[in-house]
């Protein structure tokens, strides 16, 4: 039989994924002080054995205050490295690469967990608020708190907070790193003309906007094995007129590349926050076009990600070489099996064998 595409290997660096489905990023905020807890064990147990080929866990700030809300994991002390050590086991136990995606929230930190509203934490907040920062005093959103603006010395412990906590990402057991530079937090809004108002290095042109986000990559592959890939999630637009346009992205990708950035996890929007992407139509794949120009002109690999709900699709996307692998979310949380029902419906030979052996033989036995 003519292998389904969905289904076969893919290499990179010294990590090998079993297939083409990722388990894309989901913030839980359920972490007290950074550390995850049983409600992360439970959440990733169920899909350390879905049969998902690989997996990026939640935004996970670099620091206390780059964190999005009080709820969010962290990767700044040795108990947030010991407790995120127990879930990358429960991955590798069944041979699935998982990735962990660090991140400052930037203007978009210190806010309440988003069935609390979402709105910014305020003094009268049953967990106190605090001191956000930006490129610019430019508010996530109309009402919000004004963020203060970073200075160059402050940027640069920001850099080396992200390497800090690729440091411990090792040390946590991650096959390797994603770093956050979309949805309108911190790296994102410093390559947004809506966020990033600065006159210096960092402001003005798309090759001075993403200084940062280069510094970040160079910083972070400096401390990673030779072996271990190194991901970059990109907004690759902002939707409107005049924000950061995907041709913006894709000289980024290029800069990213030449710093030994390996996929490119090609998502979009979040500046300002909840603004519609005018440039493509909400309708599954909507996104797929991004990950396909950046996979196409700069010869990065990339993930295509974006109400990607129906296996057939998933497959085209591969087949075709838009993207090398897809990722879900949402899909994956209405049918944790998403991936043992995808082989059904793609006429795998054997859909339980990218099981764990257990369920194989009982799905198997009753076959």
């Amino acid at each position: 039989m003519t292998e389904i595409p969905l289904f076969t290997s893919f290499k990179l660096r010294g990590v090998t994924f079993p297939n083409r489905i990722m388990l894309a990023p989901m913030c839980q905020y359920q972490a007290i002080d950074g550390i995850p807890n049983d409600w992360h064990r439970a959440h990733h147990g169920r899909y350390a054995t879905s049969g998902v080929g690989s997996v990026v866990v939640e935004a996970t700030g670099i620091s206390a205050e780059g964190r999005i809300s009080p709820g969010c994991t962290g990767l700044y002390n040795d108990e947030q490295v010991a407790a995120w050590r127990e879930i990358t086991d429960l991955y590798r136990a069944q041979g699935i690469p998982v990735f962990v995606q660090i991140n400052h929230a930037g203007a978009k930190s210190s806010t309440m967990r988003p069935w609390d509203g979402m709105g910014p934490l305020d003094p009268d907040s049953t967990e106190p608020p605090w001191q956000t920062y930006a490129p610019s005093a430019v508010p996530a959103r109309d009402g919000w708190h004004t963020p203060q603006a970073l200075t160059v010395a402050e940027i640069a412990e920001i850099v080396q907070d992200f390497a800090n906590a690729a440091k411990r990402a090792i040390e946590a057991g991650f096959d390797g790193v994603e770093i956050h530079g979309a949805h309108g937090y911190l790296l994102h809004e410093f390559m947004s003309p809506y966020a990033n108002k600065r006159t210096d290095d960092y402001g003005g042109p798309v090759e001075n906007r993403m200084r940062m986000a280069v510094e970040v990559a160079r910083a972070v592959r400096a401390v990673l094995p030779d072996d271990m890939p190194l991901l970059y999630r990109a907004s690759c637009v902002d939707g409107e007129g005049g924000g950061l346009t995907l041709d913006d992205t894709v000289v980024l990708s290029h800069a990213l590349k030449a710093e030994g950035v390996d996929m490119i996890d090609a998502s979009g929007g979040g500046i300002p926050a909840g603004m519609r992407l005018a440039q493509q139509k909400p309708e599954p794949g909507f996104q797929v076009p991004f990950a396909e120009r950046i996979k196409r002109d700069t010869g990065l690999t990339t993930v295509a990600v974006g109400m990607i709900t129906e296996a057939e699709m998933a497959n085209e996307i591969v087949a075709s070489g838009k993207a090398d692998l897809v990722a879900l979310a949402r899909g994956m949380l209405r049918d944790p099996a998403w991936p043992y029902h995808a082989a059904q419906a793609l006429g795998h030979p054997e859909p339980a064998s990218i099981l764990p052996k257990l369920y194989a033989f009982y799905l198997k036995l009753a076959s």
